[in-house]
């Protein structure tokens, strides 16, 4: 049987917003959570899943021929939230992370929905059904122990924040999940040039 890897596509952050998003940690030490490495701070925009080395080929491939109608665009992360945004809507509902939140961004959406499309005729993936919303996992919480916590004592993390970055290429990684936490390799980097 072949071997399969987990890939997805992300738009990694430069060092100087991945240093300011770690800051966050220290201001929710209380929350019971994972806290995502500071050099795995990304923004997914397709989690193609386990694929072979062919598929894994064919991804590179598609991801170079989709940046050329791309242009370099700008990203605002606008606000420190728990996620997903279905427990801001929902009582009793345990937040499954802390995230970082963009702004809307026509060009973020428009390379996306380009991306998704041009994939799906060269590999087989499930695309995510919900819309998408440009975020930064910041830490995965434990709900078994969020559970635990007194109603009171849960901190309200909501906090706004304006951090502006320029992405300039996409990645395709790979995730291999190890004891200390996952560990992603970038296969392949194209720069955005349309």
């Amino acid at each position: 049987m072949e071997k399969r890897h987990r890939i997805f596509i992300a738009i990694n952050l430069p060092e100087d917003i991945k240093k300011e998003l770690a800051k966050i940690e220290s201001k929710y030490l209380e929350i019971p959570c994972k806290w995502t490495a500071r050099d795995n701070l990304h923004i997914t925009l397709e989690f193609l899943g386990d694929l072979t080395a062919q598929e894994i080929g064919d991804t590179c491939i598609t991801v170079k021929e989709t940046v050329k109608f791309h242009k370099p665009f700008s990203i605002d992360l606008k606000k420190i939230l728990y996620g997903p945004n279905d427990y801001l809507k929902e009582k009793n509902k345990i937040p499954k992370m802390i995230w970082a939140e963009g702004g809307d961004c026509q060009e973020l959406f428009d390379l996306k929905n380009d991306l998704q499309n041009r994939l799906l005729e060269k590999v087989r993936f499930k695309p995510e059904q919900r819309k998408f919303l440009p975020h930064i996992t910041l830490a995965r919480i434990s709900t078994w122990e969020f559970r635990k916590m007194d109603p009171e004592e849960i901190p309200d993390v909501s906090e706004d924040v304006d951090l502006v970055f320029s992405v300039e290429s996409i990645e395709v990684m790979e995730s291999e999940l190890k004891k200390g936490g996952p560990r992603y390799t970038i296969l392949d980097s194209q720069e955005l040039s349309g």
